[in-house]
């Protein structure tokens, strides 16, 4: 969970959040806010998953609750949208950066996000030890050098707000006005991807004791680390500097080691690129597996390799359309930012759905064991699903064309729907 989440939204989003905050103590204040809102979600989660255990995560929980329909909608999205969205936009980053390391040409982030993609979907393919073991050394390499980011910017004086010669910065982009609002958008983004250990809640020990582990220290482990990073930014840049940076990462580690930083920066948004590129792939085919064993017209999606132990036709498909998605993204000005337009109003609604099953399933299954129940009911799932509402609308309001793209092949998944209940029938 924590290499999934922790990854390229940290150097990406904290300038966009002091843009729309009025002081330091409301940008770190806003920030653990973010962490706490996400909490929520993950107590939420803890307890759907140690009562339902599923290799089908959110697709199990919504079909549960709301019937076949809504879970096949669910799943159609996480196949065409959601998680192949994410997978290409993640892998964009890691070619971006990548190209800074050694450039290939015009074309050379395209095919270090395609040579990525293809790569660890072939180590997935291996089986769940070798994703496994991989996910585990990426991510503490990630958080290794997270924190040593956090730590050279603690250590160092402050700048006086002044950003540093050789930055990135853009005078005058500090904000006319405080919105708070759109600054939890963008941090509840960089916090995004914790959901995803919903689809091991079948694979591990001790659903009861894992599950809450993995999603209750590993979201305050999180918060930890954004913590540090942000007062980190804020001790060598200071918030009107952070305001006007473009490259907050590079433009603080100049101040804290030099002109190599930048390589260095490179360097290690490339390895948490990997790290969530990894997970992502490593968790996002359960659901393609727990839908092709429901319904019969998508069986094959349901073959489970028992000697490697793991879905390896839906690990095929996914990274298939993942690549599709690259190669659409590879003729657009900015192929990361196309698919975080695509994917995030599809992606805030279905949460929100998740948080709503949440209440139903509690009212429906009111006798039925819960190993976990989450703590200050219904006032913590009410601010998940209250939260979710409002990232939904921002998602449509502040994104442009993509988002209308990614509402419309989720539409596309009814005729779908139709056509796999008539092959049923």
């Amino acid at each position: 969970m924590v290499g999934i989440v922790v990854g390229i939204g940290i150097f990406k989003t904290p300038p966009l959040v002091a843009a729309n905050v009025g002081s330091e103590a409301a940008f770190i204040g806003i920030w653990l806010l973010g962490g706490l809102i996400t909490l929520a979600g993950a107590l939420v989660y803890a307890e759907l998953s140690a009562t339902y255990p599923s290799t089908g995560g959110e697709y199990h929980f919504l079909t549960r609750a709301f019937g076949q329909p809504v879970g096949f909608l669910f799943a159609w999205a996480r196949i065409s949208v959601i998680q192949t969205g994410a997978i290409a936009a993640v892998a964009f980053v890691f070619g971006d950066y990548a190209q800074q390391l050694h450039a290939l040409g015009p074309h050379g982030s395209a095919l270090y996000a395609a040579g990525a993609l293809i790569a660890l979907t072939l180590l997935n393919l291996a089986g769940t030890f070798h994703g496994k073991r991989a996910q585990q050394l990426l991510t503490w390499v990630t958080l290794a050098a997270v924190l040593a980011v956090a730590l050279a910017g603690l250590s160092t004086p402050g700048a006086a707000g002044e950003l540093p010669a050789a930055g990135v910065g853009v005078p005058g982009a500090a904000a006319a006005s405080v919105a708070p609002g759109l600054a939890l958008v963008f941090i509840l983004l960089t916090y995004g991807g914790w959901n995803e250990a919903a689809y091991l809640s079948a694979e591990v020990r001790d659903v009861r004791r894992d599950m809450v582990r993995v999603l209750v220290i590993g979201t305050l482990c999180i918060a930890t680390v954004y913590l540090l990073v942000n007062l980190a930014f804020l001790q060598v840049l200071g918030l009107e500097a952070l305001r006007r940076s473009e490259a907050v990462g590079a433009d603080m580690m100049r101040v804290a080691l030099g002109e190599q930083a930048a390589w260095l920066l490179s360097a290690v948004i490339c390895c948490t690129a990997l790290s969530t590129l990894n997970g992502t792939i490593f968790t996002g085919a359960r659901v393609y597996h727990a839908l092709g064993e429901d319904m019969r017209a998508l069986r094959r999606l349901g073959a489970w390799s028992a000697r490697v132990n793991t879905p390896r036709v839906a690990i095929l498909t996914q990274s298939g359309i993942a690549l599709a998605l690259v190669l659409f993204g590879s003729f657009m000005n900015d192929g990361f930012q196309a698919m975080v337009e695509y994917t995030a109003p599809v992606f805030w609604l279905f949460l929100l759905l998740v948080g709503i099953a949440y209440f139903v399933l509690r009212r429906r299954d009111a006798g039925l064991e819960r190993p976990f129940r989450a703590p200050l009911y219904p006032f913590k799932p009410a601010l998940f699903c209250l939260s979710c509402a409002y990232l939904l609308y921002s998602s449509l309001v502040y994104t442009g064309l993509g988002a209308m793209v990614g509402v419309a092949v989720l539409l596309l998944g009814l005729p779908l729907l139709w056509w796999v209940r008539r092959a049923a029938a």
